[in-house]
């Protein structure tokens, strides 16, 4: 396979591994340390050991896809057509070898805290959700890097808004759109299919599977 990070229009899968409860979680750190923090300087242990969260999941994603940037609570990644060779039940693995290795990687957060604010204990209730969409994108140079810019770049990001939570509950999921089911050959017979509607978009036909992946 060869890379296809020319500048210019591209087609491929576009992927966000979003960390749910992690605003909520830096804020309750903020909350509870900001005095210290300004005060001494010093930044909370959980801070550090958050990042390490997002680490994991790019270290288990990237390759096979390729790390555009982290946003926040998320990473966003990509992989042209040409370079991502993955399909079906072996893209389902990867996902859940990430979302496995992301479980352990809380579990060692939460044992490693020594602080017993309930902020800092709020960090077990952290969960990951994926959504992955097929479709165009421009790799535009932005400041010195690449940056990818597009309606379907647009509609991954909007997808992070949805009902999943309707059909899974509180839990792990991924969002697969019908775009890129399709052309990643994603079995759907046991996803629930859900349809969104946004603003500016329009209806965007998408398939919620439980993670981890039952079946």
């Amino acid at each position: 396979m060869t890379s296809d990070h020319r500048p210019g229009a591209n087609r491929g899968t576009l992927l966000l591994a979003d960390i749910s409860g992690y605003t909520a979680f830096l804020e309750g750190v903020g909350a509870e340390h900001g005095a210290e923090m300004a005060e001494t300087g010093e930044v909370p242990e959980a801070y550090p050991i958050m990042m390490t969260l997002l680490d994991g999941i790019v270290e288990r994603l990237v390759p096979p896809f390729t790390l555009s940037k982290t946003e926040g609570d998320a990473v966003f990644a990509f992989a042209a057509d040409a370079d991502l060779p993955l399909r079906g039940q072996s893209l389902l693995a990867c996902m859940s070898s990430c979302y496995s290795a992301f479980q352990e990687n809380v579990a060692a957060m939460e044992r490693a805290l020594t602080c017993g604010c309930s902020a800092c204990s709020f960090g077990i209730t952290l969960d990951l959700k994926f959504v992955m969409h097929h479709g165009g994108y421009v790799l535009q140079p932005i400041a010195g890097r690449q940056e990818l810019l597009g309606p379907d770049v647009n509609a991954v990001h909007r997808l992070l808004k949805n009902h999943a939570a309707d059909v899974v509950g509180n839990r792990a999921y991924a969002l697969f759109t019908r775009s890129a089911a399709d052309h990643l050959e994603i079995p759907v017979t046991t996803a629930t299919p859900v349809t969104e509607t946004y603003d500016h978009v329009g209806q965007i036909e998408t398939f919620v599977f439980p993670v981890p992946f039952e079946g």
